[in-house]
């Protein structure tokens, strides 16, 4: 395929966990291949190739935000970026740098299976209940099998063993065991009041906000209706459902994830 004229767009592509950016490699070459001159993919430090804090409580959602508004912002200088944000790359740190960077940060924002808790969410449900036990006490954990049971189709060994490459010992995971534990499940707990905050934010913003979200992803179900209906910029725009994909829609469905991106970009540029 012939690159398509070049959009001048650039696309950041955030991950969650406890995956990094090789989840994006179905994503990318589509983009790249319809023209837009980015799509950059940071990878979560304690993921990927990344730096690997063996203090798992040098982990926290702020350090989080911290680091990828650090890499965005002050070292490569992204501006007016199309995030594209999923899992915890929406939840833990694209929102909440959304949010804190209005007159800068995204020109358009699309969410595929994420979330932003506050802590007045209400009961978490059973899967979380039982994704916190597993993430705390398996041994040894493995990413690839998480991966792999959160997508519809079956992954070749091979791609379960590049999700579990970074991870080859105990002191490699000690990010993807913490994640978890910050999700803000009480008024109380740490992250609860920036969130809040970032939540009043989103509710004033008229970036253009489109929904994706899977129609087989059991983590996070209908979480995009909380964004249809308080995000002023989500209002009018056709959010799509993606057919035959589970909460890594990525692996399931990584092309049309991109013909979605390049078709919200090009229908906004009109």
């Amino acid at each position: 395929m012939r690159p398509e004229r070049p959009s001048g767009e650039t696309v950041l592509l955030l991950h969650g966990e406890p995956t990094w950016s090789y989840l994006y490699r179905h994503v990318i070459p589509p983009l790249v291949a319809r023209g837009h001159i980015g799509a950059w993919h940071p990878t979560w430090s304690g993921s990927g190739r990344s730096d690997k804090p063996a203090d798992r409580f040098a982990y926290t959602y702020q350090s989080h935000v911290d680091w990828l508004r650090e890499t965005v912002f002050d070292r490569l200088d992204l501006r007016d970026v199309t995030m594209v944000c999923h899992d915890w790359g929406g939840a833990c740190s694209g929102l909440r740098l959304m949010a804190a960077s209005t007159l800068t940060g995204s020109r358009r924002v699309v969410a595929t299976n994420t979330v932003l808790h506050a802590g007045d969410q209400g009961d978490m449900g059973p899967f979380y209940a039982q994704w916190l036990q597993h993430s705390q006490r398996v041994r040894p954990f493995s990413a690839g099998q998480v991966v792999a049971t959160g997508t519809v189709t079956d992954l070749d060994p091979a791609v379960v063993a590049a999700y579990d490459a970074p991870f080859p010992e105990e002191d490699h995971v000690q990010g993807a065991r913490r994640f978890p534990l910050l999700i803000p499940i009480t008024p109380a707990d740490e992250a609860a009041p920036a969130n809040r905050k970032a939540w009043e934010v989103l509710e004033s913003l008229d970036t253009p906000f489109l929904c994706a979200f899977s129609d087989r992803d059991f983590v996070l179900g209908q979480a995009h209706t909380t964004f249809r209906e308080r995000v002023p910029g989500a209002k009018g725009l056709p959010h799509t459902t993606i057919v035959g994909g589970g909460h890594f829609v990525q692996e399931d469905q990584g092309p049309r994830l991109a013909q979605i991106v390049d078709d919200f970009i090009r229908s906004a540029a009109r």
